[in-house]
């Protein structure tokens, strides 16, 4: 009976544990690509418009 107790708390632990792991991989995965997406976003060139500066093409 004792041993019961004993395999059923260890399952237990290990439950846990596997899902504190598994939601903090969750979390860095979810952290990694908000990251990336403000890169992203901060390095995107602005679109064109009738109103941004015209630079003539060189000719030489």
């Amino acid at each position: 009976m004792s041993d019961d107790s004993e395999n059923s708390l260890a399952s237990r632990a290990a439950l846990a544990a596997g899902a504190a792991i598994g939601s903090a991989a969750i979390a860095a995965a979810l952290l990694f690509v908000k990251r990336r997406s403000d890169r992203k976003k901060a390095d995107a060139k602005p679109g064109a418009t009738s109103t941004a500066p015209h630079y003539p093409e060189a000719t030489d």
